[in-house]
């Protein structure tokens, strides 16, 4: 059983996604850059670049996206055929966001040890704070709670009689 949507809004949701995915970690990388100071942060001038930016990059991916589902301009066809590649889907929705993340750490660790001066953050001597775990596993737990409860008690609820209500 598939998608209750029609495919048609399932792919413009995915282009929709595949640009925000694009946008948020360029955003990330661009908040990585504002440590340095070399905007004022929260200026107009400065949010204006961040947003009218990633404005752009969610809007050419999600084209590109959009493009390739439904076939606007012809330039993507091929990708439809075997072996289904997209080079510009993948540059812009696996390589952009891993190049971005990966720029956003470093510039952060040069931000910390060197414009900073503290060495502390990095290192860790091998313990890593458990609240981050504790609060995925207490996550997890209740929504497999959920699921198994759900799952159980499935058939038990009452159905309502077309048009009518419960009583």
């Amino acid at each position: 059983m598939g998608s209750p949507l029609q495919q048609r809004v399932v792919l413009g949701f995915t282009a929709v996604h595949l640009g925000a995915i694009v946008a948020t970690l360029w955003v990330l990388m661009l908040n990585g850059i504002v440590g340095f100071q070399l905007i004022d942060d929260g200026t107009p001038i400065s949010l204006g670049l961040i947003l009218l930016s990633a404005a752009a990059l969610f809007i050419g991916a999600g084209y590109i996206a959009l493009d390739t589902a439904f076939k606007y301009s012809g330039h993507f066809n091929s990708s439809m055929d075997e072996p289904n590649r997209n080079i510009g889907l993948y540059v812009l929705y696996q390589l952009a966001p891993l190049v971005f993340l990966v720029g956003f750490f470093i510039l952060e660790t040069i931000l910390v040890l060197n414009v900073l001066g503290e060495k502390k953050p990095m290192r860790t001597n091998g313990k890593i704070n458990g609240a981050l775990f504790q609060s995925l596993f207490t996550l997890l737990a209740v929504v497999m709670t959920w699921v198994f409860w759900s799952s159980i008690t499935e058939d038990d609820w009452p159905m309502p009689v077309a048009g009518g209500t419960y009583t």
